[in-house]
């Protein structure tokens, strides 16, 4: 699911600018109403896509629970990455063969890429969701946790109404407002849309061509370099400087290749440049991380998301099983919380204290071992936070 930090300036003067968030929720809808006509859309059209508006209280309980991110990468890929995602997959690449050939031609993006967000989102198209769309969308822009991402949504949809692309009825989806097979908000339709079947309209609910074409797209002008790799399985040497591990440190693969790193399957793409990362520390797998590799940050901002998803990329193309290795135990929900509080009261920025291990708190957790004179690959463990 791509929740970006779309930011929506409200220049417009008088009352359908003054209520961006929360208060009373018809007093809301009415602000939005009044904010489409003054945006240019015709009344009746606006009048007829809020009619059936309605606050949906379970889409803030979704929003509100997202525990599957506090995950281990290890048990996350384990539990995402079936043996019949696979046999799926791999059906599927050659079912719509030519759609993928169109992609890799037209984006220079791999089969895998696509494939491995198709059954991450929608278990391929199977599971889209039943939240009402507009609901979700108008209901997470009332809430005043995260109205600057939602609101923008609204007007998209709006828009997709007026093409007649989009049911304030009956279209249904995730509980943040992603539509169809490959999950893509309003916005990213109306700019990423792609008719890949030729019927005339972009349907990305019942079109793998138009849903497998138009995430190819985003990708695209999200900045996926074309024909390059993402993702890379490595072994490493003894006696690597650990603190040389994450996506802060860029060098060339060359480079980590002449420190001894070694791909498990394939070449290194030694012209290019790369990041060592090590999800679970220096006792578990390892990972070279490709331009590319971060593109998948605009599609989710879950690290553990990402990293299985181009996982899983190279597993539908033919890598094999990643090493798990022996990694140290992890911290529990509450003992990452305890631990977040003890890293912002140092003064480290990590972000929410939410019990995820993300880039935040991984930086944090890489300073503070250095400090500490600990081996400083970014993963907490229970030492750690005792020595805290």
């Amino acid at each position: 699911m791509r929740l970006l930090p779309l930011f929506l300036a409200l220049c417009l003067a008088g009352p359908a600018s003054a209520q961006t968030c929360g208060g009373n929720f018809g007093g809301f809808v009415d602000a939005l109403r009044q904010e489409a006509i003054a945006r240019g859309h015709a009344p009746d059209s606006v009048t007829r896509f809020f009619a059936p508006v309605r606050h949906d209280p379970a889409v803030i309980k979704a929003d509100r629970r997202q525990g599957v991110f506090q995950m281990p990468f290890v048990d996350f890929a384990r539990r995402l990455i079936s043996a019949n995602r696979m046999q799926k997959g791999r059906q599927l690449a050659q079912q719509y063969d030519a759609t993928f050939e169109r992609i890799e031609r037209e984006y220079g993006i791999s089969r895998g890429v696509l494939l491995a967000f198709w059954a991450f989102e929608t278990d391929y198209g199977a599971v889209q969701g039943d939240f009402n769309t507009l609901n979700a969308l108008v209901t997470l822009s009332h809430d005043c946790r995260r109205p600057e991402l939602f609101r923008p949504q609204i007007f998209a949809a709006l828009e997709l109404f007026e093409k007649g692309d989009f049911s304030p009825a009956k279209t249904t989806g995730a509980w943040a407002g992603e539509i169809g097979m490959v999950q893509m908000l309003p916005r990213d339709i109306l700019d990423n849309g792609v008719d890949g079947d030729g019927d005339g309209h972009v349907n990305l609910k019942t079109s793998a061509p138009d849903a497998l074409m138009s995430g190819a797209k985003m990708l695209s002008e999200l900045g996926w370099r074309p024909n390059e790799p993402w993702l890379q399985e490595v072994t490493l040497p003894q006696g690597m400087d650990w603190a040389q591990t994450g996506l802060r440190t860029v060098k060339p693969a060359s480079d980590w290749a002449g420190m001894g790193v070694q791909a498990r399957h394939g070449q290194i793409a030694s012209d290019l440049p790369a990041s060592l990362l090590l999800p679970q520390g220096r006792n578990g797998p390892a990972f070279l991380a490709y331009p590319n590799f971060r593109v998948y940050f605009e599609w989710n901002q879950s690290f553990v998301y990402v990293l299985t998803a181009a996982y899983f990329a190279n597993r539908l193309e033919g890598a094999p099983v990643f090493n798990a290795g022996t990694p140290a135990q992890g911290l529990s929900d509450a003992q990452m919380k305890d631990l977040q509080r003890k890293l912002a009261a140092r003064g480290y920025d990590v972000g929410e204290i939410d019990g995820i291990l993300g880039a935040g708190t991984r930086a944090a957790v890489q300073d503070i071992q250095q400090e500490l004179g600990l081996p400083s690959d970014a993963w907490p463990t229970r030492d750690l936070l005792n020595r805290l």
